[in-house]
């Protein structure tokens, strides 16, 4: 058994094609469907087509549960009708086990999905620079902030965000990929023709149309349950060298991808937040357990032992007035509304206002929610 790691390009091969379609409908455990298809020798028409004798005998050989419905289920398909249904979205394409695109460190998880549909341009993988990057929905403005701030030092690099495109730090990690010229990849844990959550239609469309991809274990129309995004999460942490979470309460499905990251023995990292923040409770459990600590970029870096070089120009631009160079020390520490600066400043209000243009204009701050400036 496991004669691994056949090539060829799906789209040559219509009947695989269909049959790994048809997988993608069948709601049993990704487990189950992983070994299931290791035991036929990673052969996806033959596993399909599993009989109760082959399934005694998957059963003693990992010695894993079968689900008691799977061959009910299977029989109810319509491979054909599935094919048909999965890409009535013509951007929707398929990436199999047996695609050569198939990301590696995907393939080295336990639970691999057996394939994956996608949007977007497949030629952008990059994984080896593929940097995972979870966290709370109702992430603080400071762990946005200094989430910004290291993804902003990978500026032009070959480094890869990768994420859930859900509120919070995943939002913040895809935009702050893009605003920065990065790769970003989204897995999602619904059908590609449902954007969740809906604010986030722009940024889904920018990551398809020029940034990267949304990939989804799930066909058309499935919707976005709630015990899908556990599975979508080891899809997110395994094609990925590595983990960053940024704020993560104990129980909480950043947590989740934390473990999962060391049960595939990926590098685990935090960013280390306010002690009084309940959303950090999660990231002083995993440092004290041995998760590395990530300050500033350098710390990542060293961590993941790429040899990236960053982008330091924004601290490093000497053509900066009093006025300029002390607002941007400010922003520097915290997010501050117009009104803070004049206060902190002690400045004219007319003087504030063509410096925070200035420095918009320079690159080196930008407004956020339309209310607070804050450093790029």
């Amino acid at each position: 058994m496991k004669t691994n790691q056949m090539k060829f390009d799906i789209t040559n091969n219509i009947e695989k094609a269909k049959y790994y379609t048809a997988f993608s409908y069948l709601n049993v455990r990704p487990l189950f469907k992983a070994k299931l298809f290791e035991f036929f020798d990673y052969d996806i028409k033959r596993a399909f087509n599993a009989d109760k004798n082959d399934l005694t005998n998957l059963r003693e050989y990992y010695d894993i549960t079968i689900p008691k419905d799977f061959l009910e289920k299977r029989d109810k398909l319509n491979i054909e009708k599935c094919y048909t249904d999965a890409f009535l979205d013509k951007e929707v394409k398929l990436l199999t086990y047996e695609d050569e695109k198939y990301p590696q460190y995907l393939k080295e998880i336990p639970d691999f999905p057996l394939s994956l549909f996608y949007k977007g341009n497949l030629d952008l993988l990059e994984p080896d620079f593929n940097l995972a990057v979870v966290g709370s929905r109702n992430a603080s403005q400071n762990a946005l902030l200094a989430l910004d701030s290291i993804i902003s030092n990978f500026k032009n690099s070959n480094i890869t965000i990768v994420s859930g495109l859900a509120y919070g730090i995943d939002t913040q990690a895809h935009k702050s990929a893009i605003e920065n010229n990065l790769k970003t990849i989204a897995v999602v844990g619904c059908g590609l023709d449902i954007v969740y959550p809906s604010q986030n239609k722009k940024l889904f469309e920018d990551i398809k149309n020029t940034y990267g991809i949304i990939f989804s274990e799930y066909p058309l129309k499935t919707q976005p349950l709630s015990y899908n995004f556990p599975q979508r999460n080891r899809i997110v942490v395994g094609m990925s060298k590595g983990t960053l979470v940024a704020e993560a309460q104990i129980k909480s499905g950043a947590m989740i991808s934390a473990n999962l990251t060391l049960d595939y023995n990926r590098e685990l990292m935090c960013i280390p937040g306010n002690i009084l923040n309940p959303n950090t409770s999660g990231i002083y459990h995993l440092i004290k357990n041995g998760a590395g600590i990530v300050s500033d970029a350098k710390d990542l870096l060293n961590y993941m032992d790429w040899d990236i070089i960053l982008n330091e120009e924004k601290f490093k631009d000497n053509n900066l007035d009093g006025l300029q160079k002390e607002i941007l020390d400010i922003l520097a520490l915290e997010d501050k509304s117009f009104d803070e600066i004049i206060n902190i400043t002690n400045s004219d209000t007319s003087q504030i206002m063509i410096t925070l243009t200035e420095l918009e204009l320079k690159g080196l701050i930008k407004q956020s929610n339309n209310k607070y400036y804050k450093c790029k």
